[in-house]
């Protein structure tokens, strides 16, 4: 096939995928310009939508939308709409044809007429060659030509610097999406989430925090005045939002505490308000539906006037149509054997793209259309810079057939069959995965920083009640090693004066040592790496650390020992060194269990199948865990036995063993143990409220971890 051609005025390069008028240039999706290729070959003739679907997308199920979206591409790259189609008409009921000139560039695979001479390979800036060319001068055929030297030199020289061109630059990327610059939306000391552009893209919605706390309201910018307008009233813990194709509805989760707490201490409600009239005053939200024994996360409106929302009974999750007129809801995708993940819909070509946990144990990109039916599934295909068990949450862009999504500063493509290709990314921070624009010409991210410091306490002695003042955090709890970076997971050195913690200071998440003067970085993790965990080991001469859901030995000297287990790990609680044997959460097909695994074997032994906060084992072997409603339990003769004594004290803090005494902190921001032996509770002393968790203790001090600032801003990406 010919890699340039002309149609009418306009220079077609499918090497670049440009199309050329007047020295101006346009990049096109590939699979559009193959539409008009396909049109070009068979020019005036009208080619029905299924030859097109089928020439274009072989073995790939796709809807007409596709086709017509690429049609639509290619009517506004010509200068053209649906009236006026001087290049490509619509037949209807019929297909499509492409009534204009071609030219073809030489190429032996186009049919030519053999009678008349090839003509010269026109540029994409020089004049649309013409169809009649005139003949060759015979005479100038039989003029003997000197041969020049310089020039076959030159050629040598200029095929030397292709090579090395070739040879030593950088692969060219797959995707067509080129990032151009990032700039700032929104700039204040609060924290901000979720933004999304409203249909007609005139306003960006946000969620914006109340300075450390987790309550948040809804806003509204405009893109042209830069004014910001509050929507709701309230302080509440909102969701991810959505607003309806016609622009009048707003719909989000509310969380709120349950009044009589069953399965779960969180009641989730979605709620809606009048968006224009929140543009003049803020509105109190509406109930549409409550959920007071199971969860909903992420509702999308879809054409239909409906919302498609990932709904979860026990631990597996299922996407649900919801009727926001009839007030009823259907199952759109359930997995009997996995569970879903993440998912994102496509107004414009009304299809629903979904990662979900298959059998397998591998991470696919499921493809359906509004009504739930599936029309592909493929397993994603993880490239090397991206851990193989690393969660996902592809949006669709405007990239045809490809999704886009972050690990943090790097941004990938992903394609409807499963293909992964890096994209160029202007950021020296972590961002979420872009929300496009409607005109696909620019997305929205959430960047910024989280800064958090450890801190080593003394410990009182129980009965005593120390009520810290209102004063700033860091004041109160001097940092052990201060940065402007996230520092967690302080433990204590067994035997030894080091404290581990890990810390993104170097700008990854790295396992580091201190004590108390010199610093030491243990680990040397790749780009976007995650650590849930870290424990040292009895000797205090090693740390097992989970990284990218994986468990990795560092020694003290750096070596690195893995261990391959089949499933990820979700979360590391506790590492029993002795025993080699490691308390964790793992994730089955999507659903996390929690376990306890010997590290020799790396054969895992399922305690329960129900999802927890936190465990811990005491040094007489006690197995003590709290459960998603912080509840704490520890096993009995015949079932799991209830602490009555410590209902109501669990909170997000965690807690730890030492001495066979449990110690943590309530809701309340209280500090208390309980002995495990003689059943004995105490209160020690009352903590900041910006304490994050508790992570480790000795005879004389505890280790806290403990929030300085969690400054989110909204950013635009700007397409080139």
């Amino acid at each position: 096939m010919a890699l340039q051609y002309w149609v009418g005025d306009f220079f077609i390069d499918l090497s670049r995928n440009q199309i050329t008028r007047s020295e101006q240039s346009q990049t096109i999706p590939p699979k559009a310009l193959a539409v008009l290729t396909h049109l070009a070959k068979h020019q005036r003739k009208v080619v029905s939508q299924d030859e097109l679907l089928s020439e274009v997308w072989p073995d790939t199920i796709v809807t007409p939308n596709t086709l017509q979206r690429s049609i639509a591409q290619l009517r506004k790259a010509l200068g053209e709409d649906r009236k006026q189609q001087s290049y490509i008409r619509t037949h209807a009921k019929q297909g499509y044809s492409l009534e204009c000139d071609i030219v073809w560039q030489d190429d032996d695979s186009i049919p030519q007429d053999k009678t008349a001479p090839r003509e010269e390979a026109p540029s994409p800036s020089s004049p649309r060659p013409e169809i009649d060319i005139k003949p060759v001068n015979p005479s100038h055929q039989t003029q003997t030509i000197k041969p020049n030297r310089f020039p076959i030199f030159a050629l040598v020289g200029l095929v030397l610097l292709v090579f090395v061109i070739f040879k030593y630059s950088p692969p060219e990327q797959n995707s067509q999406l080129v990032f151009d610059r990032i700039q700032a939306v929104t700039a204040t000391d609060r924290k901000e989430f979720g933004p999304s552009y409203s249909p007609d893209g005139e306003y960006i919605i946000f969620n914006r925090y109340l300075d450390k706390l987790c309550v948040n309201k809804i806003w509204a910018r405009n893109i042209h005045t830069q004014k910001e307008t509050e929507l709701t009233p309230e302080w509440g813990t909102y969701g991810r939002h959505t607003l309806s194709p016609d622009g009048k509805k707003l719909v989000f989760i509310s969380e709120e505490d349950c009044t009589i707490p069953l399965t779960q201490n969180t009641c989730y409600n979605l709620v809606s308000l009048d968006f224009q009239k929140a543009l003049v005053s803020p509105q109190q939200p509406n109930v549409l539906m409550r959920c007071k024994n199971s969860a909903i996360k992420n509702p999308v409106w879809l054409n239909n006037n409906n919302l498609a929302i990932l709904h979860k009974e026990t631990n597996r999750w299922r996407l649900i149509n919801y009727s926001v007129r009839d007030n009823t809801s259907r199952v759109l995708y359930d997995l009997e054997n996995g569970n879903l993940a993440y998912f994102d819909y496509s107004i414009t070509d009304g299809l629903i793209a979904v990662t979900s946990h298959h059998q397998d144990g591998q991470l696919y990109i499921d493809m359906l259309d509004s009504k739930g039916a599936l029309l592909s599934s493929h397993p994603i295909d993880y490239p090397d810079e991206i851990s193989q068990h690393r969660a996902i949450s592809p949006n669709f862009s405007p990239m045809e057939d490809e999704l886009i999504f972050s690990t943090g500063r790097r941004l990938f493509s992903l394609t409807y069959d499963g293909k992964v290709s890096k994209i160029q990314l202007p950021l020296d921070q972590s961002a979420s995965s872009p929300d496009f624009h409607p005109n696909g010409q620019r997305a929205l991210v959430i960047k910024g920083q989280y800064d958090s410091d450890i801190a080593s306490i003394p410990l009182s002695q129980p009965g005593v009640i120390d009520t810290p003042s209102e004063e700033d955090v860091s004041k109160l709890y001097p940092s052990t090693s201060r940065s402007i970076s996230g520092e967690d997971d302080g433990i204590f050195q067994p035997g030894g004066d080091l404290i581990a913690f890990t810390s993104r200071r170097s700008g990854e998440d790295q396992v580091w040592v201190t004590d108390g003067h010199n610093l030491q970085q243990l680990s040397q993790f790749p780009i976007d790496t995650n650590i849930y965990g870290i424990n040292w080991s009895a000797d205090g001469q090693s740390i097992l650390a989970n990284a990218n859901n994986k468990l990795n030995k560092i020694f003290l000297d750096g070596r690195v020992e893995g261990f391959p287990l089949e499933a990820p790990v979700d979360q590391l609680f506790q590492w029993d060194s002795v025993d080699n044997s490691a308390l964790l959460s793992l994730t089955i097909k999507g659903v996390t269990k929690f376990s306890e695994v010997d590290l020799d074997t790396l054969e895992p032994r399922f305690i329960i199948d129900k999802p927890i906060n936190w465990a811990q084992r005491s040094e007489n072997g006690q197995l003590i865990y709290m459960d998603h409603m912080n509840r704490f339990w520890q096993p009995g003769p015949a079932e799991d036995q209830l602490i009555d004594k410590l209902y109501l004290q669990g909170g997000e803090k965690r807690f730890v063993i030492k001495d066979n005494i449990i110690y943590s902190i309530n809701p309340e921001n209280q500090l208390w143990s309980f002995n495990l032996a003689t059943r004995d509770f105490n209160l020690i002393k009352e903590m900041h409220k910006d304490i994050d968790y508790l992570t480790d203790i000795n005879q004389e001090n505890l280790l806290i971890s403990y929030v300085v600032a969690a400054k989110k801003e909204v950013a635009e990406l700007i397409l080139r």
